[in-house]
């Protein structure tokens, strides 16, 4: 009987400069054979990984891992520059910022791993909890932080004894490979980390290999929901960290210019494409016209120009189509009464920085979130205004509170519905600070403590 035929894989991954427009190389989507010999190679090798190593050995290697990312920074952010448009200064703070997460789950490994003692109530003999690795786990991981997302999902699980396939977004191949040979270099055994340029539908195949053990996706609601309807029909282990509509609540000041920094930092990083970036500005009644003026202004000030200039704050959006669709959205919330303050305009990828009032909750885009630089602002009447509005949305990630009132800040940091709280402060995300949502924005925790605790058999062993 003849072999089945493969299925037909065009090529989808290709570095296509933002900037430019120009297609600058084309990877081959990996066929049928070779995906799953790349999901052989990670099962081999979990099987001797996870048993012969030992936590020592595995945590050496993701911190040569960690260094080697901070080594080769500059020809990582040049990578990341031409295949998503980030800022090169920015891109060169991502590659360090990856290596610090590699190196701090090496420096925390054993604290992390170490066995866990439970007090029995009858207190007879003793019961302990040890955590193991699963095996196969497969990453799914976005094209706007092309590294810092593999860290996070990678450096905990291969120290913790799972193997990694990963499929990186289909406009990051070429970074995607650079952090391949990483490990590689690092001295990671074959199988140990196995970059994959899938198709969709051959994700949804490995997704149902048994011998895929979990799966973590960082991206859009929509694929969010495309893999957690897979892994639950198969029985997988998922972490899911997909989109947010984050609230920047300001009850109080004492100083609105500094403030009003913040909002524009909170609200322009990585070109305004991060999930948990600050949105959706609420304004409490007195603060508001002031706030919004000021923050306009300093909005207006900022110009989308070369990624590749050390002075760029604003580079373009991660595509034509990125930017294309965003300026459809923007045009959308403006046909449905929603004010255009500042902004809209659009140059090839490149996205004017934007500011949007009177957004209200009958508007379509109310419950959408806006992935580039644009800002909604709201006025609230009150602490309990602000708080309804901004959990008025179908997204729980990330959220951001300015006040001078220590016991509010922790009233409302209390009140909104969210995983992560930051207060009088923005970009503050940390290797040890876990990272993730409720609601619509996903399942799950990554970085820190609990990112290290997703993906492992916490094994109960009671002794007598």
């Amino acid at each position: 009987m003849p072999d089945a035929p493969e299925k037909e894989n065009p090529m989808s991954y290709a570095v296509t400069n933002p900037a430019t427009g120009e297609v600058l190389a084309t990877y081959p989507t990996i066929t049928d054979a070779e995906l799953q010999d790349a999901v052989s190679a990670a099962a081999n090798a979990h099987a001797t990984w996870s048993k012969t190593s030992t936590l020592e050995e595995r945590a050496a290697l993701v911190r040569r891992v960690g260094e080697l990312h901070v080594e080769r920074r500059q020809e990582l952010a040049e990578i990341i520059v031409r295949e998503m448009g980030k800022p090169i200064e920015q891109a060169l703070g991502e590659a360090d910022f990856a290596g610090a997460i590699y190196e701090y789950y090496a420096d925390h490994a054993a604290e992390f791993l170490a066995d866990e003692q439970i007090d029995l109530l009858d207190g007879d003999g003793s019961a302990i909890i040890r955590r193991s690795a699963l095996g196969v786990l497969l990453g799914v991981m976005p094209w706007n932080f092309p590294y810092y997302q593999v860290a996070r999902f990678a450096g905990p699980n291969v120290i913790i004894g799972n193997t990694i396939v990963l499929k990186h977004a289909e406009q990051c191949p070429e970074s995607a490979a650079a952090i391949e040979q990483i490990f590689r270099d690092a001295g990671a055994p074959e199988g140990v980390y196995v970059n994959v340029y899938a198709s969709h539908d051959q994700i949804a195949d490995v997704i149902a290999d048994p011998r895929v053990q979990g799966v973590s996706l960082t991206g859009s609601e929509r694929a969010g929901a495309a893999v957690a309807e897979l892994a639950g029909k198969h029985l997988k282990k998922v972490v899911l960290e997909l989109g947010g509509s984050d609230p920047f609540i300001l009850l109080s000041t004492d100083d609105l210019d500094a403030t009003v920094q913040n909002a524009v930092d909170a609200r322009l990083d990585n070109n305004g494409q991060s999930c948990n970036a600050a949105k959706r500005f609420i304004v409490v009644d007195e603060l508001y016209e002031s706030f919004l003026e000021k923050f306009t202004a300093k909005l207006a000030e900022v110009e989308a120009t070369d990624p590749t200039s050390a002075d760029t704050t604003l580079g373009p959006l991660s595509s034509l189509r990125a930017a294309e669709g965003l300026e459809s959205q923007v045009k959308r919330a403006v046909e449905h009464g929603a004010k255009l303050v500042h902004g809209g305009g659009r140059d090839g990828a490149f996205f004017q920085t934007t500011v949007l009032t009177d957004v209200t909750s009958e508007n379509p885009v109310a419950q959408e979130e806006f992935f580039g630089p644009v800002a909604q602002v709201f006025r609230a009447a009150d602490e309990a205004e602000a708080v309804r509005l901004a959990n008025d949305i179908p997204y729980g990630l990330g959220s951001y509170v300015y006040t001078t009132d220590q016991e509010q800040a922790m009233r409302v940091a209390d009140a909104i519905e969210a995983g992560m709280v930051f207060v009088n402060v923005v970009l503050a995300d940390g290797a040890e600070l876990p990272f993730g949502g409720i609601k619509r924005s996903g399942s799950g925790r990554e970085l820190g403590r609990f990112g290290a605790d997703e993906f492992v058999n916490k094994k109960m062993i009671r002794i007598g």
